[in-house]
């Protein structure tokens, strides 16, 4: 029998902070207020790469993505919400949209860099996506408009308080064993473990420069559980096919092709999507996503670490 939470394991690191209330022009922000600021790939991209030169392969703006829950595709990999969609509610936050949305500037609540396909390291998929590097650039242009706004010490106070979720490194050892990417022969295993922990740890300090305390690291899922390669039973979680994904083609719906908008043009949808572990070849559905942010946010400590994320949020 297996649960959901093997599919992720998660690290979560804790300090105790207080912090004096907050304002923004006319808003004012009670001193239990907490932002969340989200860095990574797939997992938790809301739709950043609608908005970067890219290709289809790494994007989800078109249907059927979104039918489930937004009911129109809003760049999100998955048939409706991510986990940091779900731990937004969970906070008492509004949904955090894409950082290059057009328009949204309430970083008081946070912000989402993230985008689909990006990697730990430049090298992954460089020129197509938003890597870490670029998303703590990004971070950093942020914290420069919030000093502005709110001054230098709530803005320092709201950095210090806030939540800062990462999901990355999946991509970077993907793409190496998918592609004829030739850097893995330049580098022992234990080398390139080394350089995409090393390049993750280096952004981790420079948001700690920056007053970031609390942070999230989402542990990478075995690759064996993705229908792009091959799927485990899902056990009792509620549902009832873990084996191949509600929309591509292919052996299990392997390829992945949802959507038509990639290089393979056909593809099948199922009918009944909340039964399905995985919506494409490679992500996870809505339901499967709302398992994985319950765990996160109240999960005890055998799956979360000495904290989950609702502590977090409360301290």
């Amino acid at each position: 029998m297996m649960s959901l939470k093997f599919h992720f394991y998660f690290l979560i690191l804790y300090a105790n902070i207080i912090v004096p209330t907050q304002s923004l022009g006319d808003i004012c922000l009670p001193k239990d207020h907490v932002a969340l600021f989200i860095f990574g790939d797939s997992v938790v991209d809301v739709g950043n790469n609608n908005y970067i030169n890219t290709t289809t392969d790494l994007q989800a703006n078109f249907w059927p993505y979104g039918e489930s829950f937004f009911k129109y595709p809003t760049g999100r990999p998955s048939n409706g919400r991510l986990i940091p969609d779900f731990i937004a509610e969970y906070a008492k936050l509004p949904l955090i949209p894409p950082y290059l949305q057009p328009g949204y500037n309430r970083y008081i609540d946070g912000a989402n860099f993230a985008s689909v396909g990006a990697g730990a390291l430049v090298e992954t998929r460089q020129g197509l996506v938003i890597g870490l590097n670029a998303q703590l650039n990004y971070f950093k242009n942020m914290e420069t408009q919030l000093r502005q706004e709110l001054g230098e010490k709530e803005a320092k106070a709201l950095l210090f308080r806030a939540v800062y979720f990462i999901s990355i490194g999946s991509n970077d050892y993907f793409v190496p064993l998918t592609s004829n990417s030739s850097v893995l022969q330049s580098y022992s295993h234990e080398e390139y473990v080394n350089m995409v922990i090393g390049n993750l740890t280096t952004v981790i300090k420079e948001i700690y420069k920056k007053g970031g305390r609390k942070y999230v690291l989402l542990g990478l899922g075995p690759y064996g559980c993705s229908p792009l390669f091959k799927a485990l039973k899902p056990g009792n979680t509620g549902f009832t096919e873990g084996n191949i994904a509600c929309c591509g083609t292919g052996p299990y719906n392997g390829i992945p092709s949802c959507g038509g908008k990639r290089s393979v043009k056909e593809y099948t949808l199922c009918e009944n999507v909340s039964d399905y572990v995985f919506f494409d070849s490679g992500h996870p559905s809505e339901k499967a996503y709302q398992q994985f942010a319950e765990l996160i946010w109240s999960g005890t400590p055998n799956v979360t670490g000495s904290y989950n994320l609702k502590t977090l949020f409360e301290h």
